[in-house]
């Protein structure tokens, strides 16, 4: 073999866990592995080394990352570690001392360090690997948009601060140009995505940066009213309910950006709020509620719970049902608590709630929002609604509303007598629906 003759591209196999958060992250160490000349191989066996994106939220998320890297060593036996439990090294060295680095989130270049000891690029100047866009994991049509890192909340149930840091907001011409290039390369769908989204800003004291012929500070409404302009789908998740919020919700009235909002309410009982240190006054939750739905009547309201938080007694857990009822949230999901190594939540003293109540606490919540999310999805049959489409079938196309973001909400299932694409926006006429999903017409 020639000397001058180029070496094969080496393999890397990628395995990411966690939230939307640590999927840009992937998706960032991936572009950085194209950019340098690496492949990506999905089998474990046969590839030069293994990297594992890891998830430290909860101890069951710890337990699947260890889990990953166990299987990683057993069929590979070079592995580099990243993600939210790698800034607890300590935990995966007492168990696996023979991953090759471990590096925390965000760490970039350290992951890249890793690779590059344990297997050299192979160089091959006339081949660009990597679209303007980057390495996306999503499907083509929609991606994650992450605005900033860290948070400055101190939930008591959280390290996710210990773990990510304090906020750093990314400029608002970075955070647009990445938007543009998304939209360019055929992204319908932009989701907003942080730790704290209505905190963008506060770090940099919403300070400007230049996108295309202007100047654009980095906060939260002067953010969104820009990505609004670039005529793709724009979905807001992880909002906390700050005043300016309300502002935010003028432009999804105008149609700007999805009447979509994905509010980490955590619970209602004020007791239970101030022991999780969140905000503690649900009847002014519950008026910030129907003030945003006065602004905008078709916005879509997504939030999530925690059932079994300690010393949540039956009579909060009551309060949170009826609250449930009073807001009629259009989709909500449910955590039953467990208890974070390092979290302040352990040092509060309060009585656990048994297992077994946890359980049955978290079947009468999703008993109680089923009903909800049923009378809502009814009140839409005969109306017509925009969707996109997700998945192509020969008859039926499944795709989402706009009050559905993807993975974690329902599904509305198309027929048509046309084909339909992936990332294809069309007009639906609802014909049925049930406790999660819609069913209608392609018109």
């Amino acid at each position: 073999m020639s000397d001058t003759a180029p070496r094969s591209a080496p393999r890397i196999s990628f395995v990411s866990l966690g939230c939307p958060k640590a999927l840009v992250d992937s998706e960032r160490i991936i572009t950085r592995l194209r950019a340098e000349g690496y492949e990506l191989t999905k089998s474990h066996t046969g590839a030069d080394a293994v990297v594992v994106n890891t998830c430290g939220f909860l101890d069951s998320a710890k337990r699947e990352s260890l889990e990953a890297i166990g299987a990683a060593l057993g069929e590979n036996g070079k592995v580099i570690v990243t993600g939210c439990m790698g800034a607890q090294p300590e935990q995966i060295r007492a168990q696996y001392p023979n991953v090759l680095a471990i590096s925390g989130p965000q760490a970039y270049e350290s992951v890249m360090d890793a690779v590059h000891e344990a297997v050299p690029p192979a160089h091959d100047p006339f081949l660009d690997l990597v679209p303007p866009q980057g390495v996306k994991l999503t499907p083509r049509h929609y991606a994650y948009l992450k605005i900033s890192e860290g948070c400055n909340n101190t939930c008591s149930f959280c390290i996710i601060p210990e773990l990510r840091g304090k906020l750093v907001s990314r400029s608002a011409g970075d955070v647009l140009r990445e938007a543009e290039k998304l939209v360019k390369a055929g992204v319908k769908e932009l989701l907003v995505i942080s730790q704290d989204t209505s905190a963008y800003g506060v770090d940099l004291r919403y300070s400007e940066s230049m996108w295309q012929d202007r100047s654009v500070r980095a906060r939260f409404l002067d953010l969104s009213r820009e990505l609004g302009s670039l005529g793709a789908w724009v979905r807001m998740h992880y909002v906390y309910p700050y005043p300016h919020v309300d502002d935010v919700i003028e432009l999804m009235a105008e149609g700007l950006i999805l009447p979509y909002l994905d509010v980490p309410f955590q619970h209602a009982s004020p007791k239970v709020l101030k022991a999780m240190k969140r905000p503690g006054n649900q009847e002014k939750t519950l008026e910030r509620v129907k003030r945003w739905r006065e602004i905008c009547p078709d916005m879509a309201i997504r939030s999530t719970f925690i059932v079994g938080f300690p010393g949540e007694t039956e009579e909060d857990f009551e309060l949170l049902l009826e609250w449930l009822k009073e807001a009629k949230l259009d989709r909500v999901g449910a955590f039953k608590y467990e208890p974070v190594s390092g979290a302040a939540a352990n040092d509060l003293g309060l009585p656990a709630v048994p297992e077994d109540e946890k359980e049955r606490r978290y079947k009468r919540f999703m008993e109680t929002q089923q009903a909800i999310s049923a009378r809502i999805l009814k009140n839409k049959v005969g109306k017509r609604v925009q969707a996109i489409v997700d998945e192509a079938g020969p008859s039926v196309a499944r795709g989402r509303t706009k009050s559905d973001a993807p993975e974690i909400d329902g599904s509305i299932y198309i027929s048509s007598r046309r084909p339909l694409r992936p990332g294809d926006i069309v007009s639906v006429k609802v014909e049925r629906a049930d406790a999660y999903d819609l069913h209608g017409v392609a018109v």
